[in-house]
């Protein structure tokens, strides 16, 4: 129950073992255009260029970053946590010239903020901000922030790691134009696999490149022929086969599932929590909460550590520590897709009532 990896399923487990095909073989390229297909349903969007990155998490940040943005470009970051901050240094190792909106750890931007920073730097290409930002567990409203840069025609990018399946996310309603997110988290899958979409402005973006991308390996311009290709798929590099096994199975649970049952059982389970945490004095550290990550405040005395450690070795449960300013601080609980259940939640407040007794 901490902030990722979730607990897998045994049918994604057994899904992973599964025979290893080539990563060029006619049954193998169905299951992955089956996987593509199920990724652009629960993204809610019809991007064709929606696909699973062959890396974790960041690895989809570093493939979006790298792909829209080159050096001497500008950008727009917005910093609540931990993630932002990674994506003002990817941004920086690619030579773009960042200006980043900053807020206190655990608070969201508004729409006035935002619209102040695209005044400002008219000249920037893209907004990156985070959707859940499992550092600080504050949940960012993003339906209004598209219109606000439209009109300047700068694309909007976001980090949806820890929401993906977890809280409601329409990539095309919301005009997403780039979007990564991580197999470990919400989706109940092993780390290895980072799902990403590109709108059509996006993708017009990567088209009029002047320079090359400075990642071979996560170039678009590469990698599209083998995940869109009509008829033979070009070869660019061997495929994680087991891994998409895994992802397509636990997409087929989420379907199964269905994604507004899905969003209302985080929701619920999240309320649970919460009122039962209230009970034992322990309150929630951002104003607006994530369902999928609960980052709460550790009541004054208690040993941070000695609670963790307890709970892991006596009951079986891993909670995260705080990160940042919230080292020691605070606790980090994660309810994301296979974890979170009504007897995991129910657990977990009975051993922490045990634990700070």
């Amino acid at each position: 129950m901490g902030p990722g990896p979730s607990t897998v399923p045994q049918r994604v487990l057994r899904a992973l073992a599964s025979p290893t095909l080539g990563h060029l073989d006619p049954r193998y390229i169905e299951i992955m255009d089956d996987t593509c297909d199920k990724l652009r349903e629960v993204f809610q969007t019809s991007n064709q260029l929606t696909f699973p990155v062959s890396a974790t998490g960041v690895g989809g940040m570093e493939c979006v970053v790298s792909n829209l943005m080159e050096p001497g470009d500008e950008a727009i970051v917005c910093v609540n946590g931990i993630f932002g901050k990674r994506m003002v240094e990817v941004m920086e190792r690619n030579g773009v010239d960042v200006h980043v909106l900053d807020v206190e750890w655990g608070r969201v931007f508004t729409e006035d903020q935002i619209a102040e920073m695209v005044q400002r730097y008219p000249k920037a290409k893209a907004l990156t901000i985070v959707h859940g930002d499992v550092s600080s567990g504050a949940h960012q409203p993003l339906e209004g922030i598209a219109r606000l840069l439209n009109e300047e025609g700068m694309l909007l990018v976001v980090d949806a790691m820890s929401t993906l399946c977890g809280h409601p996310l329409m990539v095309d309603e919301w005009h997403i134009d780039a979007i990564f997110s991580a197999s470990q988290e919400c989706l109940s899958c092993p780390p290895g696999l980072s799902p990403v979409s590109f709108s059509e402005a996006a993708l017009e973006v990567m088209e009029r490149r002047k320079s090359k991308v400075r990642s071979w390996y996560f170039d678009i311009s590469l990698l599209k022929d083998y995940y869109m290709g009509n008829g033979a798929r070009h070869h660019h590099h061997t495929a994680p086969v087991n891994m998409i096994y895994a992802l397509n199975e636990s997409l087929s649970i989420v379907l199964e599932e269905g994604l507004e049952a899905r969003f209302d059982r985080h929701e619920k389970l999240h309320r649970r929590l919460k009122a039962g945490l209230a009970e034992l004095g322990v309150g929630y550290v951002p104003e607006r909460s994530l369902h999928t990550l609960n980052c709460v405040n550790i009541p004054e005395g208690v040993d941070d550590e000695a609670v963790r450690a307890r709970l892991l070795e006596t009951y079986g449960i891993e909670i995260g520590a705080g990160l940042g300013p919230f080292a020691g601080e605070a606790w980090r609980i994660g309810l994301m897709g296979h974890s979170a259940s009504q007897a995991n939640v129910d657990m977990l407040l009975a051993a922490l009532y045990d634990c700070l007794e």
